[in-house]
């Protein structure tokens, strides 16, 4: 081979060294014009397994098995959509329940009447995600509660939900606040990342200024044990004001001073 036609030589990026302090896609230098052999395939898996974690079957039944094992009762729910595709092209099915989730909820309001809090996991955008994050989470937050005498009810399971779902069912069943746990849309890094939205007082009426949201729940973003921790500020700050959402952001509640409602 002539050296005119030798394959352009690596150049690394001069900050390089500050790749190990983040997995995000910075310093990754080329050859020539073009990014290396190495950096073209790593981004194609990365971007396989986004696609992989949207469309990937949500393993239900080994999830409410994970749950059960650590001590929560779990009840199924459905929402309006169907299929994973349907759930997909039709974002707003996923923001309603079935008619047959509708009706038990409505039956069984009465035993949730003195309830503080209805949580509700669901495969959302990463199946992923729930099947991984979902019942540490879980672990780390309920317990926390509990010593504070919050009364949570079971688990509900409900595949293809959207966020809004917590709304129509904390109006069925009345609770001073939900919480639903489901798969974000996934990053090129970040395939298995959990969201978790909470909602005082919720209703049909509310938007998504009326929640607060704590992302990117997963081992290398924000550990579960220590999600679970935050959402538990959240929740006993929004009780003790009487609001969440942007009403719960303000400069006079800093997560700072939340710390020391946990014990």
């Amino acid at each position: 081979m002539t050296p005119e036609n030798s394959p352009a030589p690596y150049q690394p990026d001069a900050w390089a060294g500050l790749s190990r302090f983040t997995s995000a896609r910075i310093a990754l230098g080329r050859a020539g014009g073009s990014w290396r052999t190495e950096t073209l395939l790593d981004f194609r898996l990365a971007h396989a397994r986004a696609r992989d974690a949207v469309v990937k079957e949500f393993a239900v039944e080994a999830l409410e098995m994970q749950l059960l094992r650590a001590g929560q009762e779990t009840v199924r729910l459905a929402t309006a959509a169907s299929s994973s595709s349907v759930f997909l092209k039709r974002p707003d099915l996923g923001r309603r329940l079935a008619a047959d989730s509708q009706r038990w909820l409505t039956e069984h309001a009465g035993e949730w009447a003195k309830r503080d809090l209805a949580v509700i996991v669901s495969d959302g955008l990463s199946a992923l995600a729930a099947e991984r994050q979902a019942t540490p989470t879980l672990n780390a937050l309920l317990p926390l509660l509990e010593r504070a005498g919050w009364r949570v009810g079971s688990i509900l399971v409900v595949p293809f939900a959207r966020v809004k779902l917590q709304d129509e069912v904390g109006a069925l069943l009345r609770v001073r606040h939900t919480l639903v746990l489901l798969g974000e849309r996934p990053g090129l890094g970040s395939p298995d990342s959990l969201g978790a939205y909470l909602t005082y007082r919720p209703g049909p009426e509310k938007t998504d200024a009326d929640r607060n949201c704590v992302s990117n729940i997963r081992p290398e973003g924000l550990p579960p044990a220590e999600a679970g921790l935050r959402l538990a500020q959240l929740l006993m700050e929004s009780a003790k004001r009487g609001c969440s959402g942007v009403a719960l952001k303000g400069p006079e509640t800093p997560l700072g001073r939340l710390a020391g409602l946990v014990v």
